[in-house]
């Protein structure tokens, strides 16, 4: 499925102001330049004005002709100039005005007001690897899909766009094919068997921060679809040489907060501890009674906003209470995880064309929960505290206490969201998915893509099919990706993107 807005921003037509009417400005000269004239010529010729109308009349009435006639003039130069004024404000490169399906109401912001800044300095667009990387991507998409007709005219028509604009603007239906072969080809995921199953959210129109934020909120409450998890994208506006799109910087759409605790382990994820206090500084406001699940406030910069913060409205985060299906005592932990993993500070590159925000979900496997939010060392940490309380013997590693411990956090976390009626899958079964994945491909006579260190499970890897194998480890097209200034606003919500 895919859902279509926008026009393409760096080709929104400039419609100048209408023209200023026409003032008779010359008429008013000429007869304020005549009538002071033959008074003057007649009284050299020794005659008296007409009428018996003393000379100095028709002067003083010549001089108000030429005031009139100087106002209009000034009037319309005024109007002039105030035309090229609108026509310089409306033929500003950027995106249109939504139309009513995208001009959701916005979320209220949580921190600093709108800023004023001077345009960023366009980059230099070397268009010809764009040409090349629109020319590769348009041969895979008319080649996997021959109802999209001949590839020549497509082809002819984006090399003149890039040439005349330093980029282009996909279909619909290049988009959406894009983002599912993006998905196809990441290296990290072990979920790409139902990557031709992503719906694409097509709003490239919206660009505001605060429409941003709104587009986010709806896209949580879309995937979530009452427990049953479908994989969405949602695609905002892209960068081009003329204006940079959008950057959402939280790594996913829902994370929680970590606070530093004098003397002893943070509160909370200590992973977003950074992040947490540059947000506090930003101008958010934790709940007044802190805890360990604190969900962040969503934070969108664009270059003539900056970075915003907007509070995620509590009926689109959605969690899953944890309990265990035999130990009791694990629901007095409070634990609890949130459903939708949107992944949100990856790049989506499409022939050239980058997309800087584009949330993307699937769901969960359950290991990354119970084997790595919760139980790394450097994040929640809960394998001593289960290992504990279950009575193990944890005085040296050899009674593998850890390992007894890791698989109970498993567990709860599988039968939890299992009893809430959320989509989530074990291990071992989406291992031997992801094989039917690499075998599809091979049939169809493409590589897969696969990094051994993301695709295998960090729970009795082993016991898993995908632990036994190599894998093809080139980068493919189009492909989603993260940079460094991404990852580090993500963890530590600085430096900003346009500062």
């Amino acid at each position: 499925m895919v859902y279509s807005e926008g026009r393409c921003p760096a080709h929104t037509n400039l419609t100048p102001a209408p023209k200023a009417r026409r003032a008779p400005a010359v008429p008013f000269a000429v007869l304020g330049l005549t009538l002071p004239g033959a008074a003057v010529g007649l009284l050299g010729f020794g005659r008296d004005v007409p009428g018996g109308v003393p000379a100095a009349v028709p002067i003083a009435l010549g001089l108000v002709m030429l005031v009139v006639a100087a106002g209009i003039c000034a009037h319309r130069l005024v109007a002039v100039r105030a035309g090229e004024q609108l026509f310089h404000l409306s033929g500003r490169r950027g995106s249109p005005r939504p139309s009513r399906r995208t001009a959701v109401r916005r979320p209220p912001r949580v921190a600093a007001p709108r800023r004023l800044v001077d345009p960023p300095v366009p980059p230099r667009v070397d268009t010809g690897t764009v040409r090349a990387a629109a020319k590769e991507f348009l041969e895979l998409f008319h080649g996997e899909n021959p109802e999209a007709g001949p590839l020549g005219p497509r082809l002819a028509a984006v090399m003149r766009e890039i040439d005349a604009t330093g980029t282009y603007w996909h279909t619909p239906e290049e988009l959406a094919f894009g983002a599912r072969v993006a998905w196809r080809n990441n290296k990290r995921c072990i979920g790409r068997l139902y990557w031709r199953s992503l719906q694409v959210r097509d709003l490239r129109g919206v660009s505001g921060a605060g429409e941003v934020a709104a587009h986010c909120f709806e896209h949580l409450s879309a995937a979530y679809n009452g427990g049953k998890i479908r994989p969405i994208i949602t695609v905002f506006a892209p960068d081009t040489p003329s204006r940079p799109g959008p950057r959402i910087w939280n790594e996913q759409l829902i994370r929680y907060a970590g606070y530093e605790q004098p003397g002893g382990r943070p509160l909370g994820d200590p992973r977003y501890c950074g992040f947490t206090s540059n947000l506090i500084q930003r101008g958010w406001r934790p709940p007044e009674q802190r805890g360990a699940f604190d969900v962040l406030p969503l934070v969108v910069e664009t270059v003539e906003d900056g970075p915003q913060l907007f509070q995620l409205p509590s009926h689109v985060v959605h969690e899953v209470e944890l309990q265990h299906p035999e130990l009791p005592w694990f629901a007095d932990l409070d634990l609890r995880w949130h459903a939708v993993p949107v992944i949100s500070n990856n790049r989506l590159v499409i022939g050239g064309v980058s997309y800087p925000a584009a949330p993307f979900n699937g769901w969960y496997m359950g290991t990354e929960i119970g084997a790595r939010n919760l139980a790394d060392t450097d994040r929640y940490d809960l394998v001593p505290e289960v290992a504990q309380r279950m009575g193990l013997d944890t005085s040296h590693e050899t009674t593998l206490w850890r390992d007894q411990a890791l698989v109970e956090i498993n567990r709860a976390v599988l039968h939890s969201f299992n009893l809430n009626g959320v989509t989530v899958t074990d291990h071992h079964t989406e291992s031997r998915r992801f094989l039917l994945h690499v075998e599809k491909e091979e049939r169809a006579g493409r590589t897969c893509p696969a990094d051994w260190s993301w695709i295998v499970p960090p729970l009795s890897s082993s016991q898993t099919p995908v632990f036994h194998r190599y894998y093809n480890t080139e980068t493919k097209t189009p492909t989603f990706t993260t940079d460094p200034e991404a990852t580090t606003r993500a963890l530590q919500a600085h430096p900003p993107a346009f500062p």
